[in-house]
């Protein structure tokens, strides 16, 4: 039977025949997509970047001077090397562990593989790698099923919330442990990942939880420090954290804090870059000393800057005709920036294909069956990298003439990370000694070591780990993508060379189209130009890299750009977050504010009852309130006339009507009255069509929505009521309006919240606009008892400070916190000190490209539209500006037309 009624309901909305067209079902709430998209979704919340200047915040401001701001300044910048400082040990400890692992892993299996060689028990020897690499991703699943915002790099997360969005747990200390220590399982497990990335998440949150001085995870354990109470310093300081991951990472600083600013943040200052670097400064050199102190027992040497150093690429000495690169091979470089964007393309669709297949089959199902989908990804790698090693390595000649191109990776040191497994003495097997080292040591040997890698090896080797590190990438393991595609490249640009001089008998350097190689294949992938160029060339010490670098950078993104996004903006497309881009399309200027806006609104009073916040704030999921005034009485006014008082200036807006000699001289005679500093009569004439109100643009919408062919469109507006015309007899306008302009915030005690049944009419009543109010401050004021009673003045309500105010950031009290019986629901709440009265407005013209930069330059989350008789029509969030919703906005605008 109901089926039955479903079926009816949807002939009754849709007649025979007739199809909804795909602007409809965006009304509606429906999707139509031949590929199933994943629209942005709605609820996740956005960072307070504003800052919200109230009462208690002016207080603060005024109570500052020169010295309690320089106190303030030098904490912030010892906040910022302690980050650094901190950062640069956990790289540390993740690399120390990442390398006894391994090194533990190899040794064991590669003398069972030496002494099993001959004997013929390879099965035994398969099977100790298989228990290592098992074990060790189990281990890395765990942690992710503890904290599953730990999977993955972390990238996306971290690229979003500089943005502007706030994931939930992206920052907190259980994702930083679980991510810090499920990196070094995975990577020592065998799979086909890299710890840069989740280096760069856990500097992030790094940066997020050092400057609050608490943590959700220990509830009892509290530091008074007032410091940093906002989302606008958390998000700073995010900034610097995420930079000095990078910089620990590749020993990056500068390419860092470029990543920080390029790939990540929405929002910048000058001040802020200089912090940003000093972060980046300090990680890198901590790492730095530590590392060279305990590999080199040279403590105070500084000669392993980062996790992953490329080495110095150097021609030999005394080789006159030797040259890095010249003119003739930036041609080959930029076909090899074509191909890398070819090749990342297709990592990136190849990859969102198995994300949206785990997003629908394995995500829904229980916990485990992701611990086992990274299970059996461990076990066909490791099967996978064993038998190409027995079945297609090559035996090579141990002693063949090398060059070693590099004084850092001298021949002891390359020669040390070759492997003989399957082969007799004095001969090595190059395919093995590309899968059974570490991968830094891999890209080492593709880098420098020349003419030990047949074109068949490196073919086989780049087809295999292009296929198991795009499988590997999205399993519930942490996991980096850096490495991974760095070493994939490398093997194509070694193949690459190997042809050119092989076969073609040109005089290059194989360890620079190894290079180009690298860079091709991570920027079609990644889709970073500047902060990838400069990583690169900080992690070479070659400056003269930085040419074919960039050629090779911008050729390779703009190649995967014609097919297909970036692969972080793709895991985050995936997510459903609401990114905003750069900026926004031309066309999208067809619309404006008034277009795309909210104008269902529900506000607050400057005077209101407790029971009608506590209705409001129970039954909506609104983070912000626009806190407005009403005049039942003359709404009429904003119908035909109005006038504002601003600034000693009398303005008369008149719409479509007449200017009679009467109702001049009453203007004039009013005018002289008020004895003005500047006496200025300013009558302007304004179309009636070009104030935006609410209920007309209201109005508008239902107009056009009644234009669909589908009833049940048709049917959402039947609810509003005729619009009677105004007459303008029997009221003295001016007087009322001049009486009104000395009472700005009068007393109102609705019992009823303005979210409760209303016709249509007085829904969108006209509202004058004052201020934004944050769901987060109305509770607070409910749960501290500010309020006060009804027979007393406003005057009487206590004050909080802007410490109490900001004490229990980031996690306010919720509203369902609240315990009823110790309040009167007949108290009033007086919101007016804590209101934010100057936020960033715009009028209903207001251009989508204006609205958008502003929007996403002064890091906003809401952003009232007033039209110009200061009364707000709607309001615009960040997801009335994803890319999404405007598409389908413009769509509308089309049809309308």
């Amino acid at each position: 039977m109901a089926c039955c009624r479903n079926c009816f309901c949807c002939q009754c909305c849709c007649r025979e025949g007739e199809t909804r067209t795909p602007e409809e079902l965006a009304v509606l709430g429906e999707i139509q997509d031949e590929e199933d998209e994943i629209l942005p979704r709605k609820d996740y919340e956005s960072l307070d970047y504003d800052r919200c200047i109230n009462e208690p915040y002016v207080e603060v401001l005024e109570g500052m001077d020169n010295k309690k701001s320089s106190k303030y300044e030098v904490v912030r910048w010892m906040m910022v090397f302690v980050i650094g400082v901190t950062v640069g040990l956990v790289g540390l400890f993740v690399d120390f562990f990442v390398h006894l692992f391994t090194k533990i892993k190899f040794s064991v299996v590669g003398s069972s593989i030496e002494k099993c060689t001959d004997k013929g028990c390879l099965s035994l020897s398969l099977l100790e790698l298989l228990s290592f690499n098992v074990i060790f991703v189990f281990i890395a699943s765990l942690l992710v099923l503890i904290e599953p915002v730990a999977a993955g790099s972390g990238i996306p997360e971290i690229k979003s919330y500089l943005n502007g969005i706030k994931i939930p747990g992206i920052v907190r200390l259980r994702t930083f442990l679980c991510k810090a220590a499920g990196v070094l399982f995975s990577v020592s497990g065998g799979l086909f990942v890299g710890k840069e990335g989740p280096m760069i998440h856990s500097g992030a949150i790094v940066g997020a939880g050092l400057p609050q001085f608490q943590s959700i995870s220990f509830k009892r354990i509290k530091f008074d420090f007032p410091y940093f109470r906002s989302d606008r310093d958390k998000r700073d300081f995010v900034s610097a954290g995420a930079a000095a991951g990078v910089a620990a990472a590749f020993g990056a600083p500068i390419g860092g804090t470029l990543f920080s600013l390029e790939e990540g943040s929405s929002f910048w200052n000058q001040a802020l870059t200089w912090k940003v670097l000093f972060c980046s400064m300090s990680a890198t050199f901590t790492l730095n000393f530590f590392r060279s102190g305990i590999n080199f027992n040279k403590w105070g040497s500084f000669q392993l800057p980062g996790l992953l150093n490329f080495g110095e690429f150097k021609c030999p000495d005394g080789d006159k005709n030797c040259h890095l690169w010249t003119v003739v091979d930036l041609a080959f470089f930029v076909l090899m920036g074509v191909v890398g964007g070819l090749l990342g393309a297709l990592f990136n669709c190849i990859n969102k294909c198995l994300a949206k297949y785990r997003i629908r089959h394995i995500h829904p199902k229980a916990k485990f069956v992701r611990v086992l989908e990274s299970l059996l990804v461990s076990v066909v790698t490791t099967v996978v990298i064993f038998a190409a090693s027995i079945l297609l390595g090559e035996c090579r000649d141990l002693y063949s003439p090398a060059t070693h191109n590099s004084s850092l990776a001298s021949s002891e040191d390359i020669n040390s990370t070759i492997r003989q497994f399957f082969c007799s003495n004095r001969t090595y097997n190059d395919m093995a000694t590309l899968f059974f080292n570490p991968q830094e040591a891999a890209i080492h040997q593709l880098f420098h070591q020349d003419s030990t890698f047949s074109p068949v090896t490196l073919t086989v080797f780049f087809l295999l780990y292009f296929l198991l590190a795009c499988w590997t990438y999205g399993v519930s393991v942490p996991s980096g993508l850096f490495v991974p595609s760095l070493l994939c490249g490398a093997a194509f640009g070694r193949l690459v060379a190997n042809i050119l001089k092989v076969n073609m008998g040109l005089d290059i350097y194989s360890g620079t189209f190894a290079l180009i190689g690298a860079a091709a294949f991570l920027g079609g992938v990644v889709r970073m130009t500047i902060s990838l160029t400069v990583i690169l060339i900080e992690s070479t010490n070659e400056i003269t890299y930085g040419l074919p670098i960039m050629i090779t950078l911008m050729v390779a993104k703009w190649t995967g750009d014609f097919f297909n996004k970036g692969i972080y903006d793709i895991h985050i497309q995936l997510k459903g977050v609401p990114l905003l881009e750069w900026e926004t399309e031309v066309e999208m200027d067809k619309l404006t504010a008034s277009d795309i806006m909210e104008p269902n609104l529900t506000y607050v009073y400057p005077h209101t009852r407790v029971q009608s916040l506590v209705s409001i704030l129970r039954t909506t999921v609104y983070h912000a309130f626009p806190v407005v005034t009403e005049n039942r009485q003359n709404e009429r006014d904003f119908m035909k006339g109005n006038i504002l008082i601003r600034q000693n200036k009398l303005i008369l807006l008149l719409q479509d009507f007449p200017i009679t000699s009467k109702l001049f001289d009453r203007v004039l005679l009013h005018h002289l009255q008020c004895q003005f500093s500047q006496n200025e009569l300013l009558v302007v004439h304004v179309q009636k069509s070009s104030v935006v109100t609410r209920a007309g643009e209201q109005r508008r919408r239902c107009q056009s929505m009644k234009s669909y062919p589908s009833s049940e469109l048709r049917n959402v507006c039947d609810e509003q009521s005729a619009v009677e015309e105004p007459t303008e007899e029997g009221e003295d306008m001016l007087q009322q309006m001049l009486e009104r302009r000395h009472v700005p915030y009068p007393n109102l005690y609705p019992d009823q919240s303005p979210s409760d049944e209303w016709t249509m009419e007085e829904r969108f009543r006209p509202l004058t606009f004052h201020g934004l109010i944050l769901r987060s401050q109305l509770v607070n004021l409910l749960i501290r008892g500010i309020c006060y009673s009804e027979n007393q003045s406003s005057a009487s309500q206590p004050r909080l400070s802007y410490a109490e105010m900001t004490e229990d950031y980031p996690r306010y009290p919720d509203i369902h916190d609240l315990d009823l019986s110790l309040l009167n629901p007949r108290m009033i709440v007086d919101v007016t000190p804590y209101m934010n009265t100057s936020p960033y407005t715009v009028s209903p013209n207001t251009r989508i490209s204006q609205v958008f930069n502003l929007f996403r330059t002064m890091g906003l989350r809401h952003l009232p539209v007033v039209n110009a008789v200061g009364e707000i029509v709607g309001i615009i969030t960040r997801h009335n500006l994803t890319h999404e919703f405007l598409v389908t906005k413009l769509r509308q605008h089309y049809i309308t037309i």
